[in-house]
């Protein structure tokens, strides 16, 4: 009796239905923030991106809409989800140029691009970067340079500069490793100037002896011998001891 009184109050509608007011989708903005903030906080980004979308759905140009914009972003980048993350600093950046936290948003813009492309594995093992596409990278070492050139001040500076170093030397090695594909297929006159690219703009960089005993083995072959000359005359001077001198110098031409 008492169980056939409960379906019938449920069937017609006498037990309360669930507040409005404790559902996500009717919570002010800042309940909304603290809640993703509170996952955020917590290592739940999945969570957090769940409010953060609520928020930004309901309070487009809300006070914390900003800052949820920017969490987002990082939530998005957590969870590998590189597209989202971008379109969601983006945004920030569109709306907000102003922002005190810009120096943040690129920063971030850097990391999304930085890893863009590395498979879970690829983070944890050694591998070759520069063998990978090199647009992310070319996009990252962008992004950092500009939060250096914009804010030389902001905290994210030194880790940026460390950055593109690296990005540096793995967008140099990608140059040699094309010029070396070029020379394979014989094609000299590119294989050369993928070279010469990475001793004009890599200078410093660790690709650069390859760069210039290449310079002069495509130049050999192709018998501008003035410019092989002076490929050769740069490697002896800052690379006495590299073997790959004599090689060059036995190279023959075709």
């Amino acid at each position: 009796m008492t169980a056939a009184l409960c379906l019938s109050l449920v069937g017609c509608g006498l037990l309360p239905d669930k507040d409005p007011e404790d559902m996500p989708e009717n919570w002010p903005e800042e309940k909304l923030y603290f809640a993703g903030k509170d996952r955020l906080e917590s290592g739940s980004c999945n969570g957090a991106i769940d409010y953060y979308e609520k928020l930004q759905a309901r309070y487009p140009f809300g006070a914390y809409a900003p800052q949820a914009q920017l969490e987002l972003a990082y939530c998005h980048y957590k969870a590998d989800e590189t597209p989202k993350a971008i379109a969601s600093v983006d945004r920030f950046m569109k709306l907000n140029p102003t922002h005190p936290h810009m120096d943040y948003a690129f920063y971030l813009r850097g990391l999304i691009n930085f890893n863009n492309g590395k498979g879970v594995l690829e983070r944890h093992l050694v591998r070759d970067a520069s063998q990978r596409d090199p647009g992310a990278s070319l996009q990252a070492f962008n992004d950092l340079s500009e939060l250096i050139k914009r804010f030389p001040d902001s905290r994210y500076v030194a880790d940026a500069q460390l950055r593109m170093r690296y990005l540096r030397n793995i967008l140099a090695q990608h140059e040699v490793n094309v010029a070396n594909w070029y020379m394979r297929r014989g094609a000299f006159v590119a294989a050369a100037n993928r070279a010469r690219y990475v001793v004009e703009n890599y200078q410093q960089s660790p690709a650069m002896p390859e760069a210039l005993l290449l310079m002069a083995k495509a130049y050999k072959v192709l018998e501008l011998d003035d410019l092989a000359a002076d490929a050769l005359r740069v490697m002896e001077l800052n690379f006495p001891n590299h073997p790959g001198i004599e090689e060059v110098k036995r190279t023959e031409v075709r």
